[in-house]
């Protein structure tokens, strides 16, 4: 696990660097490291003091290699993000497990097929598409307080705070269940969760300790755990038609499900149910912003919208990586991988190959095929992906019309993160038809 790497498979220092810098995330310098490695290097080793040595697979054709092989690359033996040996071993001593949470992202067979099997049936197109009036409600009120905001304020609202975070967010609390007068508190959770190494989103905003920055996980999750908690009780009293219902009442091999694996479930579905939805919609309104031949051609063809939809996921890929562990000796990319070893799936780097997209450093609407890695590949593909792809298809078809112009009114800010990050900032000057 700990071997040295041979001199063809090691990753420069300062390239390794940079997977592990959040600030490289939010200036895009990532995206130079992601090249360099598809052209010289793409299934590298890291080797770095703080952390445990780590292959890094930026190609397409890799990630989706080690996807489809569930067996031999499992998610739970090891920690499912890249994280510090420092962290892990604070991680170990509260969980006792290289994960605070146990989410379906955290699960291997058997479980996971189990779990996932329990709301599948909610996220599927035929379950979803009963939500779209509601939804479009929701996207059409959404436009009307933006284009409040703009007009109250020469044009110019920040399409993120005004739009990008509070639509998904409503649209999945009340799919789950939670009151609406809860949704800035599971906003602030999120952002605690997805967002600890950047200052504005941090719960403590000092340089953080091992120590300090796992028990401010620990507290976040804490949080969660004790808001659920409640929702929980509430629909084994007085079940209702949502989603919070069917993890409360949940069973697995005929007993309740365990507190820590229901506290977790909730999570998924809070956090990753809106968070990556906000920076694909937000990305997607920051390329037409900077492109108004493509803001007119998209607005002159309703058609394009659904590509519009699958380049802002794939331009975006909001989820940075997961990281699987190799669970027996096997050969990869012309690779000798250790059983045991440690792999960074590159989803952001895989949806810029250029061997699989065409023109990939640019955003085209009209791109066909769009074969993204955003949403994963194989058995742990996202659960929730058609549900992200509505939301946003009705949002567009409600705001487009109503926009004559668009386009950027100051610099746009990034998450400082290295799992999930987005535009955290957006400001944008619409003028309203």
């Amino acid at each position: 696990m700990g071997a040295a790497a041979s001199a063809d498979e090691a990753i420069p220092q300062d390239i390794a660097a940079a997977l592990v810098d959040p600030a490289c995330y939010a200036d895009h310098r990532i995206h130079d490291a992601y090249r360099w490695l598809r052209a010289n290097n793409p299934l590298g080793r890291a080797q770095l003091d703080a952390f445990d040595p780590f292959w890094v697979v930026t190609r397409h054709a890799d990630i989706l290699a080690i996807s489809r092989q569930n067996d031999l690359f499992h998610n739970a033996d090891r920690a499912t993000t890249l994280t510090n040996k420092a962290v892990l071993e604070r991680v170990h001593k509260i969980t006792g497990q290289p994960n605070l949470v146990r989410s379906l992202v955290q699960m291997d067979a058997p479980d996971h097929p189990k779990y996932r099997a329990l709301t599948q049936g909610w996220f599927m197109p035929a379950n979803i598409a009963k939500f779209e009036p509601r939804i479009r409600e929701i996207a059409r009120a959404t436009v009307d307080r933006m284009a409040a905001k703009a007009a109250a304020n020469g044009g110019v609202c920040d399409f993120v705070a005004d739009v990008a975070l509070g639509y998904p967010l409503h649209v999945i609390m009340e799919i789950l269940g939670v009151p609406e007068a809860d949704e800035p508190r599971m906003l602030k959770l999120t952002q605690e969760l997805f967002g600890p190494q950047d200052p504005d989103t941090a719960r403590v905003r000092e340089a953080l300790s091992a120590e300090v920055f796992a028990a401010m996980l620990q507290a976040v999750v804490a949080d969660f755990a004790a808001y659920f908690q409640r929702i929980t009780e509430d629909r084994r009293a007085h079940p209702r038609d949502d989603l919070a219902t069917v993890i409360a009442n949940a069973k697995i091999n005929g007993e309740d499900m365990p507190l820590h694996d229901r506290t977790s479930y909730y999570m998924i579905v809070a956090t990753a149910g809106h968070d990556t939805t906000s920076s694909s919609t937000a990305g997607a309104i920051w390329a037409l912003a900077e492109d108004p031949a493509q803001f007119a051609r998209v607005k002159a063809d309703p058609e394009l919208i659904p590509g519009l939809v699958d380049e802002a996921i794939r331009w975006m890929t909001p989820v940075k990586h997961f990281m699987r562990s190799a669970t027996a000796d096997t050969e990869l990319g012309g690779r000798r991988i250790a059983k045991g070893d440690w792999l960074m799936l590159c989803y952001a780097s895989g949806n810029r190959d250029e061997a699989v997209f065409e023109e990939a450093d640019r955003f085209r609407c009209d791109r066909r095929p769009n074969r993204h890695v955003a949403f994963g590949y194989g058995a742990h593909l996202c659960l929730g992906q058609h549900l992200a792809k509505l939301e946003m298809r009705i949002l567009f078809e409600e705001m487009l019309p109503r926009l004559s112009a668009l386009s950027l009114a100051g610099p746009v800010k990034m998450t400082q993160a290295t799992f999930v990050n987005g535009p955290k900032t957006l400001p944008i000057r619409v003028t309203m038809a």
